[in-house]
């Protein structure tokens, strides 16, 4: 009943598209890209309704004499997370492949902070890197009290494309890294006692799965699953675990894999609706909170944080929202001329 409605609902509307006035079709295509005074290049008027808050939420020092670990903490998401814990007073360890990447980023945290950050070579995939980097942790600053995992690998591809080496790659990486360190963290926390609180960053496409980015989608929903698992069995050590599941937020690197035309960027603002793309400094927020003591209670959980795209492209008559005040006059008349036709 419901796929008939939908099927019935696009026809009509694909149809009053085809012979809608002039006026009509070009409020339509504008509808999403007339940017306001406030709004910048690309977004959606509404965009202006929610603003950006970069500077941290959680007061000064919440996390003074803590330590963060962090993997893939020398760009994009991972180190901005890695500056806001720093600006709140925790020492830092970013760890990641490339080494002089990760001591230039090192550096330029500690110059904005003031707080000491170590730069850690490591290969999540690689469980002996694994052991060494909490090694040099422990080494410098102690045990760490937050573990973020952020390392990730993806891009885009039809799955018949695939090779054995490609699927490795990005499950080595997603969900072998992720357990590799959580593992190696965990048993060194349970060991001496400790309380931590554990984050990893995934996707909102473990909810639905998603074509073209198969092995991404598997390894992902398989860290939620390590998440939820261990949120139940290691509560008891004082562990606790969550994820973020993050929309679009464009960051280095990621969106040349996964957007390499660009065309998703031009597409993504017309369908979040919010009417923009997400911040890395909004994400570094969220995650500050959910490894603080503010959110002791929160464990097992996966939030989303996308400006509310998955649930725009979930509901089947949320197209709908791009119908004109003039096109649901014209609709309203014909489904009325029909239900009087149906009583006759």
């Amino acid at each position: 009943m419901a796929s008939s409605k939908v099927l019935y609902m696009t026809e009509l509307l694909q149809g009053m598209l085809k012979n809608a006035r002039p006026e009509v079709t070009t409020r339509l295509r504008t509808l999403h890209t007339s940017a306001g005074s406030q709004a910048k290049e690309g977004e959606g008027p509404q965009a202006k309704h929610f603003p950006v808050v970069k500077t941290p939420m959680l007061p000064k020092d919440s996390f003074k004499g803590k330590t963060a670990f962090i993997t893939g903490g020398g760009t994009g998401l991972g180190k901005g997370m890695a500056t806001m814990l720093s600006a709140l007073g925790a020492n830092v360890v970013i760890a990641a492949r490339r080494l002089p990447l990760l001591e230039t980023t090192a550096g330029e945290i500690t110059n904005q902070t003031g707080n000491p950050v170590l730069p850690v070579q490591m290969d999540v995939r690689n469980p002996d890197a694994v052991k060494a980097a909490f090694d040099a942790c422990e080494a410098k600053f102690g045990l760490p009290n937050i573990i973020i995992n952020n390392a990730a690998g993806n891009f885009i591809s039809p799955s018949e494309r695939l090779s054995a080496n490609a699927w490795r790659t990005i499950t080595d990486i997603v969900l072998n890294g992720t357990a590799y360190v959580t593992l190696e963290a965990g048993k060194r926390l349970i060991s001496a006692g400790q309380g931590a609180a554990f984050l990893s960053i995934t996707t909102t496409y473990t909810r639905s799965g998603s074509g073209f980015v198969s092995p991404s989608a598997s390894a992902k929903a398989g860290v939620e699953n390590l998440t939820r698992s261990l949120a139940a069995e290691w509560g008891r050590y004082g562990l606790r675990f969550n994820c973020i599941a993050p929309g679009p937020i464009e960051t280095e690197g990621a969106f040349s894999r996964l957007d390499p035309t660009g065309s998703f960027t031009q597409i993504a603002h017309e369908r979040i609706p919010a009417g923009r793309l997400g911040e890395v400094e909004e994400l570094a927020n969220l995650a500050t909170y959910l490894v603080s003591d503010y959110s002791t209670w929160l464990s097992g959980e996966s939030i989303g944080f996308d400006g509310g795209e998955y649930r725009n492209m979930a509901g089947q008559f949320n197209m709908l929202s791009q119908v004109t005040p003039e096109m649901w006059e014209m609709m309203e008349k014909m489904i009325r001329g029909n239900n009087k036709k149906e009583k006759k």
